[in-house]
């Protein structure tokens, strides 16, 4: 219902099943979801894109109805990179070699990751709302401000099982707290589609996989990041950033001069709302996507 024409597949990649979904015709466009939601929130923005792309919607490894497979020795089974591979298998399967790719929250990590890991794969980025993630977490240090809205951050990366013990109690009311703590007041999300975030939330092995996915980023994927800037690797391809006018965890200004430290071509603006953009600007947001990508 919430994607009409499109059509789903099942993708097996090194160590994960994707669940996913395609449809459209042109050049190819994979949309990367975030945390705590599954490829619903492209609901509103896919269809229209659709009309010019073709647009692949998949669940990350953990979320949604892909496959949820044990983190494994350092947490590296949701590195980002190792999600970021998983859809690098899912585009080729489809017959793609080149696309452009777009991705919110979480899924923006795996879009970075692949485009510095992959960058013969990736014509075009586009980053929601997020800056690097070892930029996110030394930012933090220093406020108090951001320490207080990236709670969930180090609460979701503590051992196991203290975060899914905890969310377990009521999952549903922590993925709606979630999601109304980080949107702009102003918000509405559709309830189909938060249905559906709540359906595969529920399921525990999904808490307990999108913590290892939380872990992962407090660890191995800063690690990634750190040897990185190291090298003085950047971002060749031409990027765009998006961020919500009202989210409020950091100002335009400096969302752009964090991203020219890590690409060579970024050029970015904010629409309205909050965190997240693909459903609470959705015109805003599928038309950014569609110049940019056009």
């Amino acid at each position: 219902m919430l994607f009409p024409g499109f059509e789903r597949r099942r993708v097996a990649t090194d160590g994960a099943e994707i669940n996913l979904a395609v449809g459209g015709a042109g050049p190819p466009l994979l949309l990367l979801h975030g945390y705590p939601q599954t490829h619903a929130m492209w609901h509103l923005v896919a269809p229209v894109l659709a009309e010019r792309f073709t647009v692949v919607v998949p669940d990350l490894r953990g979320y949604g109805d892909s496959s949820k497979p044990p983190a494994g020795e350092g947490h590296a089974g949701y590195a980002k990179r190792t999600m970021a591979a998983d859809n690098v298998t899912v585009m080729r399967d489809l017959g793609f070699e080149r696309w452009g790719v777009a991705g919110h929250d979480r899924g923006a990590r795996v879009a970075y990751r692949m485009v510095l890991d992959h960058p013969e794969r990736v014509e075009r980025l586009c980053i929601l709302d997020v800056v690097p993630t070892i930029e996110q977490y030394e930012a933090a240090a220093g406020s108090r401000k951001s320490v207080i809205a990236m709670y969930h951050w180090f609460f979701l990366a503590q051992p196991a099982p203290l975060p899914e013990r905890l969310i377990g109690a009521d999952p549903e009311y922590y993925l709606r707290h979630s999601m109304r703590s980080w949107a702009g007041p102003d918000a509405r999300f559709d309830e189909a589609a938060m249905a559906e975030y709540v359906r595969c939330f529920a399921d525990p092995e999904t808490v307990r996989a999108t913590t290892d996915c939380y872990r992962a980023g407090a660890t191995i994927d800063c690690e990634i990041d750190e040897a990185t800037r190291a090298a003085g690797e950047r971002i060749a391809c031409p990027t765009l950033v998006l961020w919500g006018d009202r989210g409020g965890k950091w100002d335009g200004g400096r969302i752009m001069q964090t991203w020219r430290r890590w690409a060579a071509d970024v050029r970015g603006f904010a629409v309205p709302g909050g965190h997240f953009c693909p459903e609470e600007a959705p015109e805003e947001t599928a038309r950014a996507l569609l110049d940019f990508f056009a």
